[in-house]
């Protein structure tokens, strides 16, 4: 890969152009793309993350999860590397949903030290979510279900980037005292 912006603009196109039809779940039910973009910003800017596999990936990163994008249109335009840390940090959608947040928690520690980076830098995001941009039909007993879910994802993270790890304790300390003020 070159090492410029020609392959982060092309993950960034394709990203969009596959989400383009996706909202997300906050209130203001914001473009999904603006959710990649984050995952992305706060590995660079927090984390300290100039790997651009690891930024490609984290731009990609729901892509197969989410959308109709199969694995060989990722190997294809952006290679085997790219394409294996995606599938590492998807969800297998054919399992039901608890299973799928079970297999979180298990397969967290054994994830490459990349993939560990990209799910720390998604649980960032998501749990900020929660609590400033929650999705509006969640009671407060699901979000704060959720934050405790995500600290367990986290807790088999440790040791991938502590700035990281230091940035989702404060984002999940602040979404705590946030839900609990709401209660």
């Amino acid at each position: 890969m070159k090492n410029d912006l020609t392959f982060f603009l092309k993950a960034l196109n394709f990203s969009a152009e596959k989400h383009r039809h996706q909202r997300r779940k906050d209130t203001a039910a914001s473009p999904y793309i603006n959710h990649p973009i984050e995952v992305a910003h706060i590995l660079w800017t927090v984390g300290g993350v100039y790997d651009e596999i690891t930024i490609i990936a984290a731009i990609l990163h729901d892509t197969i999860e989410d959308t109709d994008t199969i694995p060989e249109e990722i190997r294809l335009s952006f290679g085997d590397e790219v394409l294996a840390l995606v599938l590492e940090v998807s969800d297998d959608k054919s399992l039901p949903k608890q299973e799928r947040k079970r297999k979180q928690i298990t397969h967290a520690p054994h994830l490459s030290w990349r993939a560990k980076q990209i799910k720390l830098a998604d649980k960032i995001c998501n749990v900020r979510d929660m609590a400033f941009a929650p999705p509006s039909h969640w009671p407060q007993q699901r979000r704060i279900g959720y934050l405790q879910w995500a600290q367990d994802v986290i807790d088999g993270l440790r040791g991938a980037n502590e700035k990281l790890e230091q940035h989702f304790d404060d984002t999940l300390a602040s979404a705590r005292q946030k839900l609990t003020e709401e209660s």
